[in-house]
C-alpha cells in the first residue's frame, strides 16, 4: 500500500511537470541541472492528498503530535497532514517556521500552538544541503519541541539528509534523485 502510494505521488509529480531540467539556482545558493517543484504536486488536490496519506502514519508511527515545516513549501504539507489526521480521528497539529521571525505583530518564528517537550516530525518538499530543515530543528529544538524524525518528499542526495542524521535525528524521503534528476521510489 505504501509503496503504490509513493508510486501515485511520483506519478502526480510526472504528470505536473514538476521535473524540469536546465540550469536552476537553488535555495541551498548551489546549482543544479535539474529542478524538482514540490509544490505543483502538494498544491493539486491528489497530489496533496496522496503525500498526506503517505507521511501521516510516519507522523503517528513517531508518536508525535505535531508536524512542522520550513516557510513557504511546507505550508501544504502541513496543512494537508493536518487535515487528513482530523478525517481520519487521529488529530495531530501544524507548525510552521519562519526563515525569520515576523517584524510585527507577536513576532514570532514559529506559527502555530505547541507546548515544551512536544514532539514533532519536521516535512519538507525537497532536502538539497538541508539549509531550512537545519534551520526549522534548530528553531523548534530551541523552543522546547523534540525531533522524532524529518520526512521529505524529495532528497536531492546532496548532503542535507546526511547531515540531519549526524544530528541524531532520523530522515525519511518518499522519492530519491541521482545526480541527473533520475527521480524513484527510495529504497
Amino acid at each position: 500500500m505504501r509503496k503504490a502510494e509513493i508510486q501515485a505521488v511520483l506519478e502526480i509529480a510526472k504528470s505536473l511537470d514538476a521535473l524540469l531540467f536546465d540550469e536552476f539556482q537553488l535555495s541551498s545558493g548551489g546549482t543544479s541541472r535539474y529542478y524538482f517543484d514540490g509544490r505543483l504536486v502538494t498544491l493539486d488536490p491528489e497530489g496533496a492528498y496522496r503525500v498526506a496519506k503517505v507521511i501521516l502514519p510516519i507522523v503517528l508511527g513517531c508518536g508525535a503530535s505535531i508536524v512542522a515545516g520550513p516557510a513557504v513549501a511546507a505550508i501544504p504539507i502541513v496543512a494537508s497532514i493536518v487535515t487528513l489526521s482530523f478525517i481520519e480521528e487521529n488529530p495531530v497539529s501544524g507548525l510552521i517556521v519562519r526563515s525569520e521571525p515576523k517584524k510585527h505583530g507577536a513576532k514570532r518564528g514559529i506559527e502555530g500552538s505547541f507546548k515544551k517537550g512536544d514532539k514533532v516530525v519536521v516535512v519538507d518538499d525537497t532536502c538539497s544541503t538541508g539549509g531550512s530543515l537545519l534551520h526549522s530543528i534548530s528553531a523548534l529544538e530551541a523552543a522546547g519541541c523534540s525531533i522524532c524524525k524529518v520526512v521529505c518528499i524529495l532528497d536531492r542526495k546532496a548532503g542535507g539528509s546526511d547531515a540531519i542524521r549526524d544530528r541524531g535525528i532520523p530522515f525519511e524521503s518518499l522519492l530519491e534523485a541521482d545526480q541527473s534528476g533520475k527521480i524513484a521510489v527510495s529504497s
